[in-house]
């Protein structure tokens, strides 16, 4: 019976790592979609060499740095226990290769190539493991020191914090320090709008990040027997809460609508585990109107170019999702209990911080020595021809 559990809990996790690596192609074709046509082939590249590194990176040092697991020993031990070392590693990879993800689609259209795959290395390899470690692992004493603070340990179930605002804050400082896209602003005070070049694969992009997202939730249970039906109705109820609130506020425009149902998932990861379906709801519904208000401030009247809206999206959704679990997680509420609203509040405040700091000095440093930025020449050519010398349709075909 012990090698039938270990087995069915090695399949199960695999399962999961399997739907949050699609989920990654997801983050390829919503940036696709939502860049103009010229930047649509490095969104893809991009996309697939920034997972390859975060693969890398985190075998050999972020998976230690988190959990304290060396890889460096004998496959007849890694492969013990059905080798379920290994494919917990796998599935939270493809958490950790989700932060330059989520910062490629704010850098969008004018990021150099080779300065962001250093970026990746730093994020995936320290920045996010460190963070992880203290939430997920309870690393330095820090969530026994919040619950002897609070009465509970900061909870964060599926990573609103962990994952997505995390990678939200990094992506703010690379954002501004980068700059806006040439002409997107201009002297005489009108914006460019710089459209998306395609709805079809925006929506695409969306619909498999939703659909893998029951993935990065109901298997972050990490073992069979604590699989809960619960956190994959919740995310659901968070899903269209997030799309139908991003539906009124953002008056039914194509490219909001797609967000929504990601921003109510960003949201109920934390909690989705306590609250009861109808929390979920309501807080999906804040998530999709905090994406809405909050990419119109800041692209029209603050003038920052977060190309994909990543910083409201992840960013600040996630940092609503941390709140959120000490609100709607609570009995008076409808959920389970055993969380804290001033443990979520020190959690999510400390991810959020650890983020922006990092974010800084990653960028800060790359933007004094390699540089950020492609040439003036170089973007108003498009990515796609000044780093990969070929563009996602070519006009002229040659002649065979």
């Amino acid at each position: 019976m012990e090698a039938l559990k270990q087995g069915a809990d090695a399949l199960f996790i695999l399962l999961g790592g399997i739907m949050v690596l699609a989920m990654h192609a997801g983050f390829a074709f919503l940036e696709l979609g939502t860049v103009r046509r010229k930047n649509q082939v490095n969104a893809l590249v991009k996309i697939l060499v920034d997972f390859s590194v975060s693969t890398v990176v985190y075998f050999m040092v972020g998976y230690a740095v988190a959990y304290g697991t060396s890889f460096f020993v004998g496959a007849e031990v890694l492969a013990a226990k059905n080798g379920y070392e290994l494919v917990k590693f796998f599935f939270l990879l493809t958490f950790a290769a989700a932060i330059p993800a989520i910062i490629s689609g704010g850098i969008a259209e004018r990021a150099r190539f080779w300065p962001q795959l250093i970026a990746t290395a730093v994020i995936v390899g320290f920045i996010y493991p460190f963070f992880e470690g203290i939430v997920w692992n309870q690393h330095f004493g820090v969530q026994a020191w919040i619950k002897a603070l609070t009465g509970e340990e900061f909870h964060d179930f599926a990573g609103s914090v962990v994952v997505h605002a995390v990678g939200g804050w990094i992506a703010l400082p690379a954002v501004i320090l980068l700059g806006a896209r040439s002409n997107r602003y201009r002297k005489d005070g009108a914006i460019s709008a710089h459209p998306p070049s395609s709805i079809p694969f925006l929506a695409l992009g969306a619909w498999i990040l939703t659909v893998g997202w029951f993935g990065f939730n109901v298997m972050s249970a990490q073992t069979l027997d604590k699989i809960s039906g619960l956190v994959a109705v919740n995310s659901l109820m968070a899903m269209v809460g997030g799309t139908l609130a991003a539906l009124v506020a953002g008056k039914n425009d194509p490219g909001f609508v797609h967000n929504g149902p990601l921003a109510g998932l960003v949201a109920v990861c934390a909690g989705s585990d306590l609250m009861h379906p109808l929390g979920a709801l309501v807080v999906g519904a804040m998530a999709g109107t905090i994406f809405v208000v909050m990419f119109t401030l800041t692209q029209n009247k603050w003038k920052i170019d977060d190309v994909l809206g990543v910083w409201p999206l992840h960013g600040l959704c996630g940092t609503l999702g941390g709140v959120a679990a000490g609100i709607f997680g609570t009995k008076a509420l409808g959920g389970l209990g055993g969380v804290s609203l001033g443990a979520q509040l020190i959690g999510t405040t400390m991810g959020v911080a650890w983020a922006l700091a990092g974010g800084l000095v990653v960028y800060g440093l790359l933007k004094a020595t390699t540089g950020l930025r492609l040439s003036q020449e170089e973007e108003y050519d498009g990515a796609d021809l000044s780093i990969h010398k070929i563009s996602a349709s070519p006009e002229r075909e040659a002649n065979w």
